[in-house]
């Protein structure tokens, strides 16, 4: 279970890196969807880090 959750975490980063990627291909041509890829990859950072500290709380608990 603890691997998967990794790989997830980690998939969202992934998801963040395309998501910045299209958006700086789309600047220009279309401002609209750029602005709604920037908003995805912020939303899939901030749930890398909340997946991340989700976790290390559960692991934490796991070990007392």
């Amino acid at each position: 279970m603890n691997k998967i959750s990794k790989l997830f975490e980690y998939g969202y980063l992934v998801i963040a890196v395309v998501f910045i990627v299209e958006t700086v291909n789309n600047w220009k041509t279309d401002r609209p969807r750029a602005y709604m890829l920037l908003i995805f990859s912020v939303l899939a950072i901030f749930m890398y880090f909340f997946k991340k500290r989700f976790r290390s709380k559960v692991e934490k608990r796991n070990k007392k």
